[in-house]
């Protein structure tokens, strides 16, 4: 029963893991944010169980009605044991944060990985600097990250201030108009984690997620250099219907590299279908979840930026076949 007891207390806790928590770190930098929380956790903790226990030992006192002197003594003793309490926890989470912010900025001089990321309402834009060209190689909604490797990460924002945020690999930080801001990510662990934007930006704040995909180093730079590489011509007939289509629809504000479609209000699209998702984790990755994005995005995700456009279905099913193929 007590065995029981004991595992029912720690039920609540059980939510508290998984690809979007800040418990579960996978990189340098969330251990060391984890490391301080515990840390306050258990400083706040002993703080907290003091002054409960001086508060059962003042009444339990004023029952027993000690001499005026001795109750005196007593009090001036446990002031001086709670001051000291106080300040030993005080410098404790004062090196603490000292050595948490040393470990978050420790990567800086090293050779990391160059990223940026732009926010907008209500997705991602990606690029990657190619080691070998030194272009920039644009993605969108879907950030990878080599194991082991630190990855600079310079954000900014194309509207209203969003946050940058993957709880299991770094701590929050803000992505202002008008300048950029870096974080370090230092994963350790393979594996699909979540991010997402935790300053409210608008109406679709809640579904603007990250996909975060940590990959061997070999896996990933074979990753980067397949995003690099122009889209795929069409293979069949219907997709390549679908690609003119789109090329009249959808390029003003798509670009699909190696089609003559550059737009830059949206996503860049050249390798869509290799994503996990749609519209910023709204969707999984499915031709039917496609198709119902292209045809009504509003009803999907209201507020989105991507108006509705009018095809007809066979024309709305040609595209999303052309899509698809964009590996």
């Amino acid at each position: 029963m007590r065995r029981g007891a004991a595992l029912a207390a720690f039920l609540p806790l059980a939510a508290c893991g998984g690809i979007q928590s800040p418990l579960s770190p996978v990189g340098d930098q969330a251990v060391a944010l984890h490391s301080l929380l515990m840390l306050s956790i258990m400083i706040c903790g002993i703080v907290y169980a003091l002054v409960i226990g001086g508060l059962g030992w003042s009444l339990r006192r004023r029952r027993a009605e000690p001499p005026p002197d001795t109750d005196a003594r007593a009090l001036d003793h446990s002031l001086w044991i709670a001051a000291g309490v106080i300040l030993a926890g005080l410098i404790a989470l004062t090196v603490g944060s000292f050595i948490a912010d040393r470990a978050l900025f420790a990567a800086r001089g090293r050779d990391a990985l160059a990223v940026r990321v732009t926010g907008h309402q209500y997705w991602w834009r990606i690029e990657y600097r190619d080691p070998a060209s030194g272009r920039w190689i644009e993605t969108a909604n879907e950030l990878h990250l080599p194991q082991g490797r630190t990855a600079r990460v310079a954000l900014g924002s194309a509207d209203v201030i969003h946050s940058f945020w993957v709880p299991n690999v770094a701590g929050k930080i803000d992505m202002v108009p008008g300048r950029r801001n870096l974080v370090d990510l230092t994963p350790r662990r393979l594996g699909w984690f979540r991010g997402q934007c935790s300053e409210y930006c608008g109406a679709q704040h809640a579904h603007m997620a990250l996909d975060v995909k940590v990959d061997p180093p070999a896996v990933f730079d074979a990753w980067l250099t397949a995003q690099a590489q122009p889209a795929a011509a069409a293979r069949d007939a219907v997709a390549a219907h679908g690609a003119a289509v789109f090329a009249g629809a959808c390029a003003a504000c798509h670009a699909v590299r190696g089609s003559g479609a550059g737009g830059r209000a949206g996503p860049d699209l050249t390798h869509f279908a290799s994503r996990h998702s749609i519209a910023a984790g709204t969707l999984s990755m499915t031709r039917g979840n496609l198709q119902g994005w292209i045809a009504q995005p509003q009803a999907i995700k209201p507020g989105t930026m991507m108006p509705a456009v009018a095809l007809a279905p066979a024309d709305a099913d040609a595209v999303a076949r052309y899509l698809v193929t964009l590996r």
